[in-house]
C-alpha cells in the first residue's frame, strides 16, 4: 500500500527543510546542540528587509525565526520575547554568544501583567487565550495540557525609542493574542518600517481576533499589506492560516 499524496508531500517538505538546515552551519549548530530547527519559510520574505537594522521577535519559542533572522540580517540588533522557562532556557542556549540578541523572559500585551498562558502539547502553539476545539482538531497534538503564570509587558517597557533603530522589523506569531500584542507595541510601532504576523481566518484560539480586524486596525496605523505568505489550509481547501507582511504607507 503507497501513502497518501498529502504525507509523501509531508515527508519531502520536511526533507527539504532539514537539507536546508543542514546546509548553514550556525543552524545546523542550534539543531545539533539545542534541537532548535531554524524556520526556513521565512528566509526569501526576510531577504526583502534584509536591510533592516532592528527587529523585535514576538513569540521567539526557541529561537527557530530568529535563527533565520540572523541569517537574513547578519547585523542587525534581535530582542526576542519568549515568557515560557523551558523555550527560553534553548533560545539561551542556541545565542548564548550573540552579543546583537537579547531575550526578554515575558510576553507582550496592552499592560504590564501577571497573566495565565494556556499550555499546548505543542509549546509553540501556546497561548494567552484558551485552545480551541478547532485548534485541537486541525493540529493534532497542540491541546491544552495545563496552564502557568507568566509575565505580559508592552513592548516600551522592555524596548526604548531610542533603541530601535531604523529601518526596523516587527514580528508576531503569539497563537491569536496578535490584536493584543499590538495594542502593547503601539506607542512604538511609528519606528517599524515592517510587520510581519501570523493572522487566522478562523477562531482557532477563544476570543482571537480574525485577520480582517488585525489588517483593519494596523491600516489605521498607516501600514498595508506587502504580501500573504505560507498559507495553512484545511482539509476542505478553506484557508487557516497565513504570515502577513504589512509596510508603513510613505
Amino acid at each position: 500500500m503507497g501513502y497518501p499524496a498529502s504525507a509523501v508531500i509531508g515527508f519531502a517538505n520536511r526533507f527539504r527543510k532539514l537539507a536546508h538546515v543542514l546546509a548553514v552551519p550556525q543552524w545546523r549548530s542550534a539543531l545539533l546542540q539545542a534541537g532548535t530547527a531554524a524556520s526556513t519559510e521565512h528566509v526569501a520574505i526576510l531577504g526583502a528587509m534584509s536591510n533592516c537594522r532592528f527587529v523585535v521577535d514576538i513569540g521567539a519559542n526557541r529561537g527557530q525565526f530568529a535563527l533565520a533572522a540572523r541569517h537574513c540580517m547578519p547585523s542587525a540588533e534581535i530582542v526576542s520575547f519568549e515568557p515560557l522557562p523551558g523555550p527560553a532556557e534553548k533560545f539561551k542556549s542556541v545565542f548564548g554568544n550573540d552579543p546583537k540578541v537579547r531575550l526578554v523572559e515575558s510576553a507582550v500585551g496592552p499592560e504590564r501583567q501577571n497573566a495565565e498562558i494556556h499550555i499546548s502539547g505543542r509549546d509553540d502553539s501556546s497561548s494567552l487565550l484558551p485552545i480551541g476545539e478547532t485548534q485541537s482538531t486541525l493540529f493534532p497534538g497542540t491541546e491544552a495540557v495545563g496552564t502557568s503564570t507568566i509575565s505580559v509587558v508592552r513592548l516600551c517597557d522592555a524596548v526604548s525609542i531610542d533603541e530601535i533603530n531604523s529601518p526596523a522589523l516587527l514580528k508576531l506569531d503569539v497563537q491569536g493574542f496578535e490584536l493584543q500584542a499590538l495594542e502593547g507595541c503601539e506607542s512604538l510601532l511609528e519606528r517599524f518600517e515592517w510587520i510581519y504576523a501570523e493572522c487566522s481566518f478562523v477562531e482557532l484560539y477563544t476570543g482571537q481576533a480574525m485577520a480582517g480586524e488585525i489588517i483593519a486596525w494596523l491600516s489605521e496605523r498607516g501600514f498595508e499589506i506587502s504580501g500573504v505568505h505560507n498559507l495553512t489550509q484545511g482539509s476542505n481547501n478553506c484557508a487557516v492560516q497565513a504570515d502577513f507582511v504589512f509596510r508603513k504607507v510613505r
